[in-house]
């Protein structure tokens, strides 16, 4: 997907490791540690095995030319999980499907979630094109989910579909859903298939992690889960309730502070920042904000800002320590072309520090542009409160 798809990924292997299977993670990019990506029953890999992997596999990545890095994790990964006996792997795309490394397995089901422009010097300038390269992940007989999707990507979807006789459930046609209730805590909502006479899954869940587009993410989640209950998986309703409680997934729409209110998200591209905007209309209304942002250099990021600048009373533009981070310089003369203004800070430390200065006493601070800067900050807040810094190998 383009939004999603790493919450939809956790969503699964968090219910699928309460329903008792040793289950195998694969993820990217990671916020703090580059062995969150590749997981076994919920414990990232650790360095040792990383090291031992990756001399194993040297002398073979040596021998072909242009394999990229990407390639090179995600054999790591796949033979890290056949070696640790994992009964069901859930596996996140890394860049669009039709030509990502992770498509060389066949699953039992795929899931595509919400699908938006992004990537566009890879994967295409128009949503159909997009789509039609997440379809790559749709093999023939295999059953799809499909978050709700605007008309032109579904219509690729669909006739990818068929092409393949690949099954294709929809979020919205199929299956629906309806919010609950919801606090800063986290959020109830209830699932129902619309097809074939319901389904055991049907009822109430909650989670924690917050924004409507998690309820689309867990929706899409659970049909999944029947789909692969009919392929003789046993995952009984109470083991997807208690998976969707306890799921984890740090760095989106995420809580660090009440007070001061502190909120960090990875929104990273215009349909992230706009999804973010309204999430934070509804969870925290009339709230203004104290904006922090950094992002990398090949994101559109005019297009994330016209989203964000309207709800920020202070905007602080900084940079993370990746290659790829924009200056925050050239960030600055980009909020000023959409309207705004923006003090330039050189690093994550300064821009924090200088936020809580300036914020009102009613003003939220808010983190977001980039998976980077929100790790980046993460760890900072943690160095400021004194808390238990997160796992980054430092």
């Amino acid at each position: 997907g383009t939004k999603g798809e790493g919450s939809t990924t956790a969503m699964l292997e968090s219910c699928l490791r309460a329903a008792g299977y040793r289950t195998g993670l694969y993820i990217s990019p990671h916020l703090h540690t580059f062995r969150e990506r590749i997981q076994a029953n919920g414990h990232k890999i650790a360095r040792e095995d990383v090291v031992a992997l990756v001399e194993e596999i040297r002398p073979l990545i040596e021998r072909i030319p242009g394999v990229t890095t990407f390639e090179a994790i995600t054999a790591i990964g796949f033979l890290y999980f056949a070696r640790a006996g994992i009964d069901v792997g859930v596996i996140e795309v890394g860049l669009g499907g039709r030509l990502d490394a992770t498509n060389v397995i066949t699953p039992e089901v795929s899931v595509i979630t919400s699908l938006s422009l992004d990537h566009t010097q890879l994967l295409g300038n128009t949503l159909a094109q997009i789509a039609y390269e997440k379809a790559g992940i749709i093999k023939p007989g295999v059953p799809v989910v499909s978050a709700p999707q605007r008309a032109e990507a579904l219509s690729v979807l669909e006739k990818v579909s068929q092409e393949r006789g690949a099954p294709l459930i929809e979020i919205g046609r199929d299956w629906d859903y309806d919010p609950g209730p919801a606090d800063l805590e986290g959020q109830s909502f209830t699932v129902r298939r619309i097809a074939d006479g319901g389904s055991e899954l049907d009822g109430e869940y909650w989670t924690p992690l917050l924004g409507r587009h998690q309820l689309e993410n867990g929706a899409a989640a659970i049909a999944a889960l029947e789909e692969v209950r009919g392929r003789g998986f046993r995952v009984p309703a109470q083991a997807v309730r208690a998976g969707m409680r306890d799921v984890k997934w740090p760095g989106r729409l995420e809580i660090l502070s009440r007070e001061p209110l502190v909120v960090v998200d990875c929104a990273h591209n215009p349909y992230s920042a706009q999804t973010l905007r309204r999430a934070l209309e509804e969870w925290f209304p009339g709230q203004r904000w104290v904006l922090i942002f950094g992002a990398s250099t090949d994101k559109d990021i005019p297009g994330m800002l016209r989203e964000l600048v309207p709800v920020s009373e202070y905007i602080i533009v900084t940079r993370s320590e990746h290659p790829r981070a924009a200056a925050p310089i050239e960030l600055a003369d980009v909020v000023a072309s959409v309207g705004g203004g923006a003090e330039v800070s050189v690093n994550i430390r300064k821009a924090l520090r200088r936020a809580l200065a300036v914020r009102e006493p009613d003003s939220g601070l808010l983190v977001t542009g980039s998976v980077f800067i929100v790790a980046a900050a993460r760890e900072e807040w943690a160095h400021h409160t004194g808390t238990a810094l997160p796992d980054n190998d430092g």
